[in-house]
């Protein structure tokens, strides 16, 4: 649905084509967070890296809420705001070239109010704005600039803007002046326009069913769609700048075991092995970068967000299950070493995100010339590794080296006449060397706070890494994270979560996501431990999420509760994006619990979601991969695999480890061994009562609708039955 500009936009006279990228190989300085010497401003008190990050500028910030919103109204004033978050790099570019500017910030305190605002944690505040300023330039990012009225309503924005005229685009001073002028000689077009446009905006923001069927055409049509977007050469979809979309990805490999089409594999396994041997990947220390600004996967934006690198473990643990190819599984043991190593709060939580600037230059921390790993590996170990890794003299990078992989171990013993356990050794120890350096390095900004959503996506891929790789290491790190999270960011009485954590304090509303993803983590964490806790803190979430966010009359859920007054609108979001959506997540949720618990409400709120969003999955289904999954759940007949055994018995390991190195979509393991465990799944699920260990051995139930086959004692017959 388009929305129209407004008259007051051509008076004003100045457009923000709003970028969100750099171009390719941009290292333009930066300054971190400013020292300390101006008197602080409102965001001093704040917990947010982000607001932190901008508590010495000149500019009289607000954070969000009444006081400043109560400001705007008493001396009628528009409010600018400026939305962003900690480890943006040009978050970090505006702030230096204008927020530090005493001259531009002089102009913004006399004529407006601001209010600055982290995404991360208020996703429904940039929500809502982002989808006003992505109408008004068909463009969005971050840092995200709005003008508002003062009853909240969007009238004219964009995203990062130069302080002067340059890249093509109206200097922020000449904005903030020309948008004064208009506010005093147009007010009321002004407010007019704003009060039309949040109507359009509230329109554009609601969801409503169309009748049409939702089956296996519709997943064949949005399989076409999506591989019709495919890059061949370099894997991924689209050109540049590259994400990963790991959403895309779960869709395909979920198409492959339905349909056996080899190409919805190759896709997946071709972007995944390209992504890991790029600059996309950290070479050294493990995880991955946000984005490539190249088609290639070489150059990435530097920074490393936490909920990529969860959603790209589970990724490679998939393809490890259809492939069997060690790599993938490699790949992922490299992410979840870095998340310990360098994101992981002492006591179990697990940290927001890294910053790609440090020293003021994005991605210093990461390159290297060819002198400096001529200097620290010797001329002899740098030349192997060197034609490993893409290392020269001129560089691939601003004049140093992004480490790739360009060739493997195979090729560079035949260059070098070695053998290829000699290059191993070689390559082996030259990265624990170069990483040991760098670590002496100025390391890029940790943002540290802890965000529930977030949080909830890595739980899901450490307690999917242990079932898939057997490691009770990851199991362990997935048990101490969902205790410190019920710990410091769960309300036992009120039976809520809070969105976010920070040096002991907690703040923000969780929103739809925050749910969704925590119990989405909680189902896989029941499954890696089988301790019936987390089911049924899984089933209490579900419940609480139901009452705050499902929209019982329509279907779907609400992004927001509605209890803040100043949020203008009640999203229902459905694109699956860098994140997949709450809604597409909280279906595959409710089909999962419906089997757990056997609860035929869940099964009925998450199809009456599904066609809620059915014709956006029928004609545009690439915005909703994720949503695919889940419609490809409920096409399915589940398996319920239940066995019957002690979960430290040999024969029991033996008989999961057969489940999960298999992928299988649809269905979900219990595990019984006569005690307490069982009575309490057996209130839930009556079947269970009777499911007994057979000759005194672990025993596999593989069943369908509770209907069970022959029970199974034996590894072969249950790899058969499944």
């Amino acid at each position: 649905m388009k929305m129209a500009r407004f008259g007051f936009l051509v008076v004003l006279g100045v457009f923000s084509a709003g970028i969100r990228f750099a171009a390719d190989g941009d290292t333009m300085k930066t300054n971190q967070p400013s020292p300390a010497t101006r008197p602080p401003n409102r965001l001093a008190k704040e917990k947010s890296p982000y607001l932190l990050q901008h508590a010495y500028n000149p500019v009289d910030w607000y954070p969000w809420g009444q006081e400043a919103f109560e400001r705007a109204k008493k001396e009628n004033k528009p409010i600018f705001l400026s939305v962003g978050y900690s480890t943006c790099h040009w978050c970090h570019v505006m702030e230096h070239e204008s927020f530090e500017n005493e001259e531009i910030a002089a102009v913004m305190n006399r004529h407006f109010v601001c209010i600055k605002v982290d995404r991360e944690e208020r996703p429904d505040v940039d929500k809502i704005y982002m989808t006003a300023v992505q109408a008004m330039t068909q463009s969005g990012g971050w840092p995200m600039s709005v003008f508002l009225t003062p009853d909240l309503k969007a009238f004219f924005g964009g995203t990062y803007w130069p302080p002067t005229a340059k890249y093509g685009r109206a200097g922020f001073k000449e904005i903030l002046e020309r948008v004064h002028e208009v506010w005093e000689e147009k007010r009321d077009e002004i407010v007019k326009s704003g009060e039309q446009f949040g109507a359009q905006l509230q329109a554009h923001m609601t969801v409503r069913s169309a009748p049409g069927a939702l089956d296996e055409h519709t997943l064949q049509d949005a399989y076409e769609d999506i591989a019709g977007q495919y890059d061949e050469v370099y894997g991924g979809f689209g050109g540049a700048p590259k994400f990963p979309r790991p959403v895309s990805l779960n869709f395909l490999v979920r198409y492959h075991a339905r349909t056996g089409e080899k190409h919805a594999l190759a896709m997946v396994t071709h972007t995944l092995k390209k992504m890991a041997l790029g600059g996309m990947c950290d070479q050294l220390g493990g995880g991955f970068h946000r984005y490539s600004v190249d088609p290639k996967w070489l150059v990435p934006h530097f920074e490393k967000m936490l909920y990529d690198n969860a959603q790209l473990v589970c990724s490679h643990l998939e393809a490890y299950q259809l492939t069997k190819d060690p790599f993938y599984a490699d790949v992922a043991r490299g992410v979840l070493r870095y998340i310990v190593r360098d994101m992981t709060h002492k006591d179990g939580g697990w940290y927001s995100a890294e910053d790609a600037d440090s020293e003021g230059v994005e991605g210093k921390f990461y390159v290297w010339t060819l002198d400096e790993v001529n200097q620290v590996l010797g001329r002899d170990d740098a030349k192997v590794f060197g034609f490993v890794y893409d290392v020269s003299g001129g560089g691939n990078f601003e004049h140093a080296n992004i480490l790739n992989q360009v060739f493997n171990v195979r090729e560079a013993a035949g260059e070098f006449k070695k053998s290829e356990e000699e290059v191993r050794q070689i390559i082996a120890r030259s990265k624990e060397k170069l990483f040991a350096v760098r670590s002496k390095r100025i390391r890029p900004h940790l943002d540290d706070k802890i965000l529930t959503a977030w949080n909830g996506l890595m739980l899901s891929a450490f307690a999917r890494a242990h079932q898939v790789l057997d490691d009770p290491q990851y199991l362990d790190a997935a048990l101490r994270n969902a205790n410190w999270l019920f710990a410091h960011l769960y309300d036992a009485k009120a039976k809520r979560l809070h969105r976010r954590w920070r040096e002991g304090e907690v703040g923000g509303a969780a929103v739809l996501d925050d749910y969704a993803f925590l119990i989405q983590g909680l189902l896989d964490l029941y499954e890696a431990s089988f301790e019936p806790k987390w089911l049924t803190r899984a089933i209490e979430l579900q419940e609480t999420q139901n009452r705050l966010f499902y929209d019982a009359k329509d279907g779907g859920f609400f992004m927001t509760t509605g209890e803040d007054a100043s949020i203008i609108s009640r999203p229902k979001e459905d694109y699956d994006g860098a994140e997949p959506s709450g809604n597409s997540i909280s279906v595959l949720n409710l089909l999962r619990l419906a089997q757990f618990a056997d609860k035929a409400e869940y099964r009925d709120m998450a199809g009456k979601t599904l066609q809620l969003f059915g014709e956006r999955l029928r004609k545009v289904p690439q915005v909703a991969p994720q949503m695919l999954v889940a419609l490809d759940f409920s096409l399915q007949k589940p398996k319920q695999i239940v066995i019957a055994g002690k979960p430290d018995a040999t024969d029991t390991k033996r008989m999961l480890r057969a489940v999960h190195e298999r992928f299988l979509p649809a269905r979900i393991i219990l595990l019984v061994d006569g005690g307490p465990a069982q009575a309490e799944l057996s209130k839930r699920l009556p079947f269970l009562k009777g499911i007994a260990p057979k000759d005194g051995k672990a025993t596999a139930f593989v069943c369908e609708n509770y209907a069970c086959k022959l029970p199974t004692t034996d590894v072969e017959q249950l790899k058969k039955q499944l």
